[in-house]
């Protein structure tokens, strides 16, 4: 009965179970950002880059989709303030890139692989919390607001209610609805012709099947907690949305909820603290992927393989924790959800990712050969 009724339980299971799935898809399709970069960047290998942006273009048709359909508000979302954080955006994400490149997979893929048995994820993950919490809230998020966030561009000078896409093409004269069905349609169009252009991925069910699942459950969590989440609180009386750590509607992303769940771990006894859709989601990735493993027999416990392994993963880790906060998400967090709200902010942060990501995969190239 509480399930029916209360929308914060909702909200909590329904990311749980949504990040459950994704965490098992992710582990059989190998499923990896830093590892799509690096099979382009190292041998020209196009496949799970293409199930990525296939991803991509899933989540946001079916985001778009639910914002024409007014069943989820997307301009609420923190991807959608109308303050473009382009400096924090571009620090971030590079460092995020970089240390995602360093400690060999972003928070997405250590989640991953601690269902799999890795205790050097585990350790990376730790690491990553303490960074992010000290970026959210300790200090590093002094720096953070005293000389990054203050660099911005404030579009609601022109006019703008938010930072979409859609906005730069409403500017133009075009009606909202219109501008939104353009800007998603087009964007989505594209990455899916490029991705099914080549045969052997389309001859790969895997990939393909495993980046629609992963698009489709990013757009199950804008429902979870911008629709089924999304009402009148009982006790203040105020419309609101339920269990999100940004008090507004969110879909998945690891970094910010890693930090959060630490903060919940160690001040359990604080009764203002409880379990969010981020908190749950991050741990049902790790579970899913865990329950893949155990299926399929595949679990195996894993170390550092030397201490500059250990050195070169907790350098990423804290680079990721620092950079995923700053850059408001990971290649998850603004890479997936919120690219699918076709915020330009996202893909400012999204393309930082990829240029820290890929310059640091060609330089380990490089050492590597020098060394060689």
């Amino acid at each position: 009965m509480e399930l029916a009724t209360n929308p914060a339980t909702v909200v909590v299971w329904g990311g749980f179970a949504l990040a459950f799935i994704f965490g098992a898809v992710a582990n059989r399709s190998n499923f990896c950002t830093m590892g799509a970069l690096s099979d382009v960047v190292n041998m020209g290998h196009w496949g799970r880059m293409r199930m990525w942006l296939l991803a991509i273009a899933v989540a946001i048709v079916g985001a778009n989709a639910l914002a024409q359909a007014g069943l989820v508000d997307l301009g609420k979302s923190i991807y959608q303030r109308p303050s473009l954080n382009w400096l924090s955006l571009i620090v971030g994400g590079t460092l995020f890139g970089i240390g995602m490149s360093l400690a060999g997979g972003c928070a997405n893929k250590n989640l991953i692989r601690v269902g799999g048995g890795s205790v050097r994820s585990l350790v990376v993950l730790a690491f990553l919390a303490i960074s992010g919490y000290m970026t959210l809230k300790g200090l590093f998020g002094q720096w953070r607001a005293a000389w990054l966030d203050p660099v911005a561009l404030d579009l609601a000078r022109f006019g703008w209610t938010d930072q979409g896409l859609p906005s730069l093409l409403s500017a133009a004269g075009i009606a909202p609805a219109t501008a939104r069905l353009l800007a998603a349609g087009a964007l989505a169009l594209a990455l899916l012709v490029f991705v099914f252009a080549d045969r052997r991925f389309r001859a790969n069910p895997t990939q393909w099947l495993g980046g629609l699942v992963l698009g489709m459950l990013v757009v199950g969590g804008w429902y979870v907690s911008g629709h089924l989440g999304f009402g009148e609180n009982p006790e203040t009386l105020e419309t609101g949305y339920f269990a999100t750590n940004t008090r507004t509607l969110e879909s998945l992303s690891f970094v910010a909820p890693l930090a959060y769940g630490l903060e919940l771990l160690m001040l359990w006894t604080d009764k203002s603290l409880h379990l969010s859709f981020g908190i749950a989601s991050a741990l049902g990735v790790a579970l899913g992927s865990a329950a893949w493993a155990l299926a399929t027999r595949s679990f195996r416990w894993e170390g550092f393989a030397s201490l500059a392994d250990l050195r070169n993963q907790l350098v990423g880790a804290v680079l990721m924790g620092f950079g995923g906060v700053t850059a408001t998400g990971c290649t998850v967090g603004q890479g997936l959800t919120g690219v699918s709200t076709l915020a330009l902010g996202s893909f400012l942060a999204l393309g930082s990712i990829m240029l820290g990501a890929v310059a640091t995969l060609k330089v380990i190239t490089w050492r590597a050969e020098r060394e060689g």
